[in-house]
């Protein structure tokens, strides 16, 4: 999973609908007006980029762009209205300057995604407070320390002191987030009872230790402290800087923290066990929104459940086939136990062992790279690295996820792995898990995303398109197979397993939050416990995280189909003029897209060599 922002952006009826009533992308020879036009809307649209991100600091800083370091974003309804006003600004500029039909190719590309962009953000303004701010995956209690350690780097005493004043502003940001909590509730906007036991114990991990309680640094601290001994300063200086910082964290994130925790502690007592969007105001259009937004398809909530129920039947029937392979004497259920059973399959719970899962995840990445020629064309050159998560946020997070690179700070991509419970880091799913993650998955399709040349900038640091993005770390699984990986089948096993999961995700989805359905949090979780081999922590916590993010599940396998759908119509129109290589270059290097718009791109290559 790449990891989420807390924005929720929603495909509006008027952005889908931008994209398929525009021309098809064809392959033509662009004028000279054409290309002409399309350098004052590549100047214009990079004009914009610089003035949204400037509305951002934390923008800014996941950038890398080493600017407005002491503040965090504006989260205000005051800010989001104003937003709003903006984008639908930039709209009508976009119309009124520009017209589509005088364009270069790649110019009619860039205008029709900023469109789609501009008439998402607008949708999204009416859906603003139906997301869950905080919540146990990606809510402000974890996002706060996470980005402090993670994002803000230090390199001069200057940093530092920006560090100390953006501790200092947690209190107004928090301020602004417990408004936004109040506004919810107003307005029907409630977290399951679950959410609240996850992020009271995230808040309260944050306040513990130096200079909160106890001898131990805490973790903001031990961070600070860590970045700050590094600077090449005096020793004066470096003690002046862990004491301004300990006085922020006393005077400031202690008492935001504290109300935020009385906020949360207030609310739990009015929370419900009801899960799904559907308990929403106006639930079933909400939903609906997200997975436009998700799929970017017109799938109904009955077709993806639908197709998921399939799905599911057809990867038993593979895992049967290992079952075979393997001599397995018994049915897929008892095979599922023996898998999450047997101790063969798991490193032990201590550190040797969180350090020897590290260890074999690096010869993973490490083994693909070497085979990158084979397959790719373009590869990324930002560098990934691979982290344990860190302890504060473990029991929430999930088994594993990516963080993209600092494109102009050199900062590198993250492959992040959750060793809280070694038994739901199974040795099967490694490879499966780098690959979609790491290399050739997540982090190369975000990195040359980023790394792009003559392409706007608002297109190389998207990843709105769930589908696309996450279709492709899925794609990114099987395509190894295909390589000659997974030679081990339990590690083959693990690449279905992971594949039945996001088939399983397509049924519990549409089944949390879909009106017809209605599922509950139990519901799901047995629903995972008799149709997968995953933990029961795994179970738990996936059940979770799909409640607190409403359609985002059901991307993986619907983009990840699509992607082999195409690839494989190419290679049966082309015959031996098919080149996987050039595939993936076409996949790869126009950003992220809708899926409509994808199968125009491949559509055109298709065309192209085929005259």
């Amino acid at each position: 999973m790449f990891a989420l922002s807390r924005r929720n952006v929603l495909a509006s009826g008027a952005a889908l609908a931008a994209l398929s009533a525009a021309p098809a992308y064809v392959i033509a020879a662009d004028t000279d007006a054409a290309k002409a036009e399309t350098v004052k809307l590549n100047a214009w649209l990079e004009e914009r980029f610089k003035f949204w991100t400037n509305r951002s600091p934390t923008t800014k800083a996941y950038l890398g762009i080493k600017e407005d370091m002491d503040k965090w974003d504006d989260i205000s309804e005051a800010h989001q209205k104003e937003d709003l006003e903006l984008t639908q600004k930039d709209l009508a500029a976009l119309k009124s300057t520009f017209d589509l039909a005088k364009l270069s190719e790649a110019g009619k590309l860039s205008f029709r995604l900023y469109d789609y962009k501009l008439n998402q953000d607008i949708a999204d303004y009416r859906w603003r407070n139906h997301d869950y701010p905080i919540n146990q995956m990606f809510g402000w209690q974890s996002e706060i320390p996470s980005f402090l350690i993670n994002i803000h780097r230090i390199e001069t005493k200057q940093e530092a002191q920006a560090y100390i004043a953006r501790l200092s502003g947690v209190s107004t940001l928090t301020s602004q987030i417990i408004d936004g909590l109040k506004l919810r509730e107003a307005q029907g906007v409630l977290p399951p009872k679950f959410v609240f036991a996850h992020v009271l114990r995230d808040s309260r991990n944050v306040l513990k230790g130096k200079p909160f309680d106890g001898d131990k640094d805490s973790t903001l601290l031990e961070d600070f402290r860590g970045k700050v001994t590094a600077l090449k300063i005096d020793d004066a200086a470096k003690a002046a800087l862990i004491a301004d910082g300990e006085k922020a964290l006393i005077t400031s994130v202690k008492p935001a923290f504290e109300k935020l925790i009385a906020t949360l502690e207030d609310q739990e007592k009015r929370a419900t066990t009801d899960d799904g969007a559907w308990k929403l105001p106006d639930g079933e259009a909400y939903y609906l929104h997200m997975l436009r937004y998700h799929t970017t398809t017109t799938m109904t909530a009955k077709e993806i459940h639908d197709f998921g129920l399939a799905e599911v039947e057809r990867i038993h029937g593979d895992m049967r086939g290992i079952m075979k392979t393997v001599k397995f004497n018994g049915d897929l259920k008892a095979f599922f136990k023996f898998m999450l059973e047997d101790p063969q399959f798991y490193y032990p719970q201590t550190d040797a062992g969180k350090a020897a899962y590290v260890a074999r995840a690096n010869e993973i990445i490490r083994d693909m790279k070497a085979r990158l020629d084979d397959v790719f064309i373009t590869k990324s050159k930002a560098d990934l690295i691979v982290k344990e998560v860190e302890p504060f946020r473990q029991e929430s997070a999930t088994s594993a996820f990516y963080q993209g690179p600092g494109a102009f700070d050199g900062r590198p991509g993250t492959y992040y792995i959750n060793t809280y419970d070694m038994k739901a880091a199974s040795k099967y799913e490694m490879e499966a898990l780098a690959y979609h993650e790491g290399i050739p998955g997540h982090h190369m399709q975000i990195a040359i995303s980023q790394e792009l040349e003559g392409v706007p900038s608002f297109r190389k640091f998207s990843n709105d398109f769930t589908a696309y993005v996450e279709g492709w770390g899925l794609y990114c699984e099987r395509l190894p197979k295909e390589m000659g990986f997974y030679k081990d089948p339990y590690s083959d096993f693990g690449r279905l397993s992971m594949e039945l999961w996001r088939a399983c995700r397509l049924v519990v989805d549409t089944g949390l939050h879909a009106p017809q359905y209605k599922w509950t949090r139990e519901q799901v979780i047995k629903y995972l416990s008799d149709n997968t081999p995953a933990s029961e922590t795994d179970i738990v916590n996936s059940t979770e995280r799909y409640i607190v993010m409403p359609g985002q599940a059901t991307a993986y396998k619907i983009g990840m189909e699509k992607i082999f759908a195409l690839r494989e119509a190419a290679k049966k129109k082309l015959g031996p003029k098919f080149d996987l290589r050039q595939y993936h270059d076409v996949v790869l290097r126009s950003g992220a897209l809708p899926l409509t718009v994808l199968e125009e791109q491949v559509d055109a290559w298709v065309a192209s060599k085929s005259a």
